[in-house]
C-alpha cells in the first residue's frame, strides 16, 4: 500500500508518453486535411477560442479515466467475484475470464465496440435531458469545433458516459488486451468526427461516424443538436428515429445556448454543473 503513490505516478507517466506523440501526430494529420477540405472557414485550429481549455482536457482525460477505469474494475472484482490479492486480480483481468475471453481477440473487439456503442448511444441521449444536460453542455460548448475539442467531457458525464461502459463490458469477460486494438481506433475516431472536414464518406455515411454527421450534433436544437447521438455506428440513429444528414447541406454555428452562460476556462466548467 505503501507503494501505491509511486504506482500511480508512473502509471500517470507512462499516459502522458502515450497521449504526446498520438497529439502530435494528429495534430500534423488534421492540420493538413482541413487545409484541404475544411467543413467550415476561419481559424485554424492552433488559433482557436479556448485552446488551452481543450488542451487542458486533452491530456487530463486519459489520465483520469486511466486510473478510474482500473480503480473500478479492481472495486468489481473484489465485490463481485470475491477477488482482493493483486496475484488474483493480474490472474483475472490479464486475458479476460470466462466464454468471452475464449473468443478469438478480433470477435471480442467487435463486439466491445459494438455493444458500447449501444450503451453509450442512449446515456448520451441521457445527457441531452433533465438533470444531466448540464454536465453534457460543458462538450457542446466549443463554438469552434475541432479536432481537438473531442476530449472537452465534465468528469461526470466521462465517468457514467464512458468509463463504466468499458468497466462493465471488460468484466463481463472481455479482453483487456483488446484495448490494444480498440484504443487507438476510438482515439483517431473521436478526434476525426469533431474535425474541420466536409468529409461524410458518401454511402458509408450509414455504416460509420463522420464528421458532417457529428458536426450536425454539436449545432443548435433547430438545426440538429438533438440528432446523431452515435459515437461509431450511425446505425442505432437511423434505428431509433435520429438520424439527420441533409442532402447538399453543411452544419455551422457551434455551441450552447447564449443564455447557458458556460464559462470559457477550465476551472469554470469544472464546476458549472454543480452552480446550476
Amino acid at each position: 500500500m505503501s507503494n501505491l503513490p509511486l504506482e500511480v505516478v508512473v502509471m500517470l507517466g507512462q499516459t502522458m508518453a502515450k497521449v504526446v506523440p498520438v497529439t502530435i501526430a494528429l495534430a500534423v494529420v488534421f492540420t493538413v486535411l482541413s487545409y484541404f477540405w475544411a467543413c467550415n472557414p476561419g481559424q485554424p485550429w492552433w488559433r482557436k477560442r479556448e485552446l488551452v481549455t481543450d488542451l487542458c482536457y486533452w491530456f487530463f482525460v486519459p489520465m483520469f479515466a486511466r486510473v478510474f477505469r482500473i480503480g473500478l474494475m479492481v472495486l468489481g472484482a473484489s465485490m463481485v467475484f470475491n477477488i482482493n490479492d493483486a496475484d488474483g486480480l493480474i490472474a483475472f483481468y490479464d486475458n479476460g475470464h470466462g466464454p468471452l475471453s475464449e473468443l478469438p481477440l478480433w470477435v471480442q473487439a467487435l463486439m466491445f465496440l459494438v455493444a458500447s456503442d449501444f450503451m453509450l448511444y442512449w446515456l448520451h441521449r441521457m445527457f441531452h435531458g433533465g438533470g444531466f444536460w448540464k454536465y453534457h453542455a460543458i462538450h457542446h460548448s466549443s463554438e469552434d469545433l475541432e479536432w481537438i475539442s473531442a476530449a472537452r467531457f465534465h468528469p461526470v458525464n466521462l465517468f457514467i458516459g464512458t468509463i463504466m461502459v468499458d468497466v462493465i463490458l471488460l468484466m463481463a469477460g472481455i479482453s483487456p488486451n483488446i484495448m490494444l486494438w480498440v484504443g487507438p481506433f476510438t482515439t483517431f475516431h473521436s478526434a476525426f468526427v469533431h474535425a474541420n472536414l466536409s468529409w461524410t464518406l458518401g454511402p458509408f455515411k450509414y455504416v460509420l461516424a463522420t464528421p458532417v454527421f457529428h458536426r450536425w450534433h454539436h449545432t443548435s436544437l433547430e438545426e440538429g443538436g438533438n440528432t446523431n447521438f452515435a459515437g461509431t455506428f450511425p446505425v442505432w440513429d437511423m434505428l431509433f428515429g435520429t438520424f439527420r444528414m441533409p442532402e447538399g447541406k453543411l452544419p455551422d454555428n457551434y455551441g450552447v445556448d447564449s443564455d447557458q452562460a458556460v464559462p470559457h476556462e477550465i476551472g469554470g466548467q469544472l464546476a458549472y454543473p454543480f452552480r446550476q
